[in-house]
């Protein structure tokens, strides 16, 4: 991968390859949130779907912001969507398909973490979601938490244009798979803790063209977001301050730390990577 380099002197500009702007955590001041990432250099955002309900909403906010948005139902969420929810996909998939800023299927996947989920429906929803995301030749954002071999058996199954895998944590021969198969992985908040050895271990000695940052604001925050015991009180008891997408460049700094780039390297490379994973933000 050729690597273009910004003019001396200018700032790094970013992609957050995955952000929940719809999310209620960000109703007070969203207009704000985006103003922050802008001003720090955070030149994109894509954010993803979780649930049928969602579809007009990211829709809406990435016309609204000029940004990028994905379509898809989340693993966490089948159970509470309805089967016609797939028929809900398809349409819009179909109705949007010559918006510039759809640019995947997402986010869809399998959870092999959270207890007493039907893993069934999980597998049904992911295959499905798979076949739409390769009739719409789009890439598909991917959930892949204690799941990956599963997620590689459904593409085995179903090819794809590529895609992401979100806040990666599997082996490395689990990596090589999913990159072989034209995937980026996505890197953020986790990777800033000293103690996630093998998130760090990836980000350190994966192929430069596989990796791409996220944020998955306003959840995993990084280390710094994390207060002590001593800061919380009894009306805000939260260990965590939320996360958002003006984050990102500190994040990099990681990035850059573990893979002894600077940062204007890390932001061509990561944004380059971003774009061919998802070529749709080529034309945004």
């Amino acid at each position: 991968m050729s690597t273009v380099l910004p003019e001396p002197g200018a700032a790094p500009r970013w992609v957050d390859t995955h952000c929940h702007l719809d999310a209620p955590e960000f109703a007070s001041d969203r207009d704000a949130v985006v103003a922050r990432a802008r001003a720090a250099g955070v030149a994109m955002q894509v954010i993803p779907a979780v649930l049928a309900a969602h579809f007009d909403t990211v829709r809406q906010l990435a016309q609204q912001h000029g940004l990028a948005y994905a379509l898809g139902i989340h693993p966490l969420y089948v159970d509470r969507s309805a089967d016609d929810d797939l028929d809900r996909l398809a349409q819009a998939l179909r109705a949007h398909r010559d918006d510039p800023r759809l640019v995947a299927v997402g986010e869809i996947g399998l959870d092999g973490f959270v207890p007493g989920l039907d893993w069934a429906r999980q597998q049904r929803f992911y295959t499905a979601q798979l076949k739409l995301a390769r009739d719409a030749g789009l890439p598909v954002i991917l959930h892949v938490r204690r799941s990956a071999d599963g997620l590689l058996q459904g593409l085995r199954r179903t090819a794809v244009p590529g895609g992401i895998c979100h806040a990666f944590n599997a082996s490395a021969a689990q990596a090589a798979v999913f990159v072989g198969m034209g995937f980026r992985l996505g890197f953020g908040g986790a990777m800033t803790f000293e103690r996630a050895l093998q998130i760090r271990r990836l980000a350190t000695e994966l192929p430069a063209h596989s990796l791409v940052l996220e944020t998955d604001a306003p959840d995993i925050p990084p280390h710094w977001l994390y207060r002590p015991a001593a800061e919380r009180t009894p009306s805000d008891p939260s260990p965590q301050r939320r996360n958002e997408p003006a984050e990102l460049p500190r994040m990099a700094q990681t990035l850059a730390g573990l893979r002894g780039w600077s940062l204007a390297e890390t932001a061509s490379v990561t944004s380059a990577n971003a774009v061919a994973a998802l070529p749709g933000l080529g034309r945004l």
